[in-house]
């Protein structure tokens, strides 16, 4: 038997030698996983941790500089308590919405075949249409379904239905319901896909040779299995919709029914000076609820990698 024996590299241990690339590269590979996260941890203290702690101070700021709980206590105006109201409907509703439907959807496309075409485009439309927001989505809504849309036009000259009969619904809270319905489906396609890839067929397979139907199967078995995924999805589909802006501000040129919205009348309002500080206390009611949906998010998923992983 032949013993293999680890001889020390003189020409290493020599003094005054430097080591070899390879060896720095062992040496410095703890430091060098660091150096990885900085940009990282650039990002998060430039554009989260700064401007949460600039929004709590402000929240807390009076006009002359000192301290307050005023701006804190003004959340409890009724305005303002109605804002926050229809931002919470406004966001649980497109969550749902989005998270059922696009749930459908991803299921469909699970279906098919894995490379297939179908599959390829939806998920690539998708993923273009989950960032498309703001003034471009709003006018394209307008341009649509506005009061002189090419749509509204249609059905009000081709087929005698007006749509707004009732009233301008589009620039106001239930178009916001829908609109916003519009990017929250296919960021539920994204995001729920993996886990339905995550269903192995052999679970199916085995509850069939069990004897099991195909109810029984996704009562006991896949149903149980997605909630906790599907629950996560939908909370990231709630936080999604509270803290979109942009759509908003472009669609809705009057009144404020929603915080973000009620936020950018305090910080620019021409009528009533001195209500920045009253934005910052809005803005950091945002982020606590922000924080809560996504405390709730962390440990979904948390119970849905310990099933799925």
């Amino acid at each position: 038997m032949t013993v293999v024996t680890h001889r020390p590299d003189p020409v290493a241990q020599a003094p005054g030698v430097r080591p070899t690339p390879a060896r720095r590269r062992v040496r410095l590979s703890g430091g060098g996983a660091l150096l990885g996260v900085v940009p990282f941890l650039a990002y998060i203290v430039l554009f989260l941790a700064i401007p949460t702690l600039v929004v709590a101070v402000g929240a807390v700021t009076a006009d002359d500089g000192g301290f307050t709980l005023d701006n804190l206590a003004r959340l409890g105006d009724p305005y303002i308590l109605a804002a926050f109201g229809r931002s919470i409907l406004l966001s649980a509703v497109t969550a749902l919405v989005g998270a059922v439907l696009g749930a459908l959807l991803g299921y469909a496309l699970v279906t098919a075949r894995p490379d297939g075409l179908l599959r390829r485009v939806v998920t690539a439309a998708s993923g273009v249409l989950a960032q498309f927001g703001g003034v471009t989505l709003a006018f394209a809504f307008i341009a649509t379904i506005g009061l002189s849309g090419f749509v509204t036009e249609f059905l009000r000259d081709r087929v005698g239905v007006d749509i707004y009969a009732s009233g301008v619904w589009l620039f106001e809270l239930p178009g916001l319901l829908l609109v916003y319905s519009y990017f929250q489906i296919p960021l539920m396609v994204i995001v729920f896909l993996p886990a339905l890839d995550g269903i192995r067929p052999q679970w199916r397979e085995a509850a069939a040779s069990l004897g099991g139907s195909t109810w029984q199967y996704w009562r006991l078995v896949g149903m149980p299995l997605l909630a906790p995924p599907f629950l996560g999805a939908t909370l990231l589909l709630f936080a999604n919709a509270f803290s979109a802006y942009a759509t908003a501000a472009a669609l809705v040129s009057q009144g404020s029914p929603i915080v973000p919205l009620q936020i950018r009348g305090a910080l620019t309002s021409e009528v009533v000076l001195g209500q920045q500080n009253l934005g910052k206390a809005m803005a950091l009611g945002m982020i606590v609820v922000v924080a809560v949906v996504m405390w709730l998010y962390a440990l979904v998923q948390k119970r849905s990698a310990k099933w799925l992983g």
